[in-house]
């Protein structure tokens, strides 16, 4: 039996849950909310500061444990033994609300990192206070909390307070911040710890490698520290990478902790996927578009061609004349595979081009005006 329940009804979870589901409730609820996915929404910005200090307390068993004992009051007191007797306000004269708006006052590490904290038995202000949601967001997405093995980037509209995208791109916010107690007072942030980068490089693939599926071995070389002298040192490391059918331009496949190793930790390095130019296709999202040419002869009195499709069949296409500059003929479920969905595809566009003759003789023009 717990004290109280809000925490846990913020993340839509019961209070036996692990920590596992916790992590799942936290990573559903805070892509949901997350203010870079919601600029119409101005409740969004609450929402998504009341699952992450959920998570915040929640993540860490030491505080989650006095949580459900005793309540969020207590803990954001920061009593420890005995919980308060007279219900009133906290330390200081503070009053403490739980939500909707957040919950003032705690600090920690999300999904129970190192940072310590400390209960106060002598009645002054030593309760807690919260870090920032995009703080806890942005830590919990690094440490690899949300299981990052997703090869489409569901993060690409969220902004994770670094810099542009691109080679060497860091992941965290560099500026260390300031915070207020449940008092009123500043309390600045420790200082940061160097972030490591995210090296980022193309992957250039084939229309047919990326309509069937390909399985890719990569040989990087990387700097690592030697133990035994204290130097760097080079060492190459092969990198499996699964190229899934219908994949796309610009869809990232992440190795974490592979690259250089730094003084923050170890390189991030991310894959983007690049196509191939295709001789006779140009995809168009799951479609596959191919252009024909005509002469004008065969524009106007009627044309045959065969077209190969990408996955080898040969598809029959004709027209009686005349037919149009720029006419269209579609054949479903002959373009690539649908990633979220490998059994259903695009469709082929054939479309026609007509290739006009660079000059005519009086004879000939005369004979298409009798004509024509």
């Amino acid at each position: 039996m717990v004290a109280e329940t809000k925490l846990y009804d913020a993340l839509s979870i019961k209070p036996d849950s692990t920590q596992d589901e916790i992590k799942k409730a936290y990573r559903k609820a805070a892509l949901k909310w997350h203010p870079d996915k919601n600029k119409d929404n101005p409740n969004a910005s609450e929402k998504f500061k009341e699952v992450s200090q959920a998570y915040e307390i929640l993540s860490d068993p030491e505080k989650r444990k006095v949580y459900d004992q005793y309540g969020l009051e207590f803990l954001l007191r920061g009593g420890t033994e005995q919980p308060p007797g007279g219900g009133g306000p906290g330390p200081g004269g503070a009053h403490f609300e739980g939500f909707p708006g957040g919950f003032p006052g705690m600090g920690g590490m999300p999904g129970g990192g190192t940072r310590s904290f400390h209960f106060s038995t002598n009645g002054g202000g030593g309760g807690f206070s919260f870090s920032n949601p995009e703080s806890i967001f942005s830590e919990f997405f690094k440490s690899g909390g949300a299981g990052m093995g997703d090869d489409d980037d569901v993060f690409a509209n969220i902004n994770f307070g670094g810099g542009g995208q691109g080679q060497g791109q860091r992941m965290g916010g560099g500026r260390a911040r300031s915070y207020r107690d449940s008092t009123g007072g500043a309390k600045p942030h420790r200082a940061p710890t160097p972030e490591v980068t995210t090296v980022e490089r193309p992957l250039p693939v084939t229309l047919e490698e990326l309509f069937k599926g390909t399985h890719k071995k990569m040989k990087i070389k990387r700097k690592t520290f030697d133990n035994g002298t204290n130097k760097r040192k080079l060492e190459d490391k092969i990198l499996d990478m699964e190229i899934r059918p219908g994949y796309k331009a610009g869809t990232k496949i992440k190795f974490k902790g592979v690259g250089d190793q730094e003084e923050g930790g170890t390189q991030d390095l991310h894959f983007i996927i690049t196509e191939k130019e295709h001789p006779l296709f140009k995809r168009e999202d799951d479609n596959l578009r191919a252009i024909i040419e005509l002469d004008l002869k065969e524009a106007l009195t009627g044309w045959k061609r065969t077209i190969g499709t990408i996955d080898g069949k040969q598809v029959p296409i004709s027209g009686g004349g005349p037919t149009q500059p720029g006419y269209k003929e579609n054949f479903p479920n002959l373009g690539m595979p649908k990633s979220k969905k490998p059994t259903e595809r695009g469709d082929m566009i054939v479309e026609v081009k007509v290739r006009f003759p660079s000059s005519l003789t009086p004879a000939q023009k005369a004979q298409l005006k009798e004509i024509l």
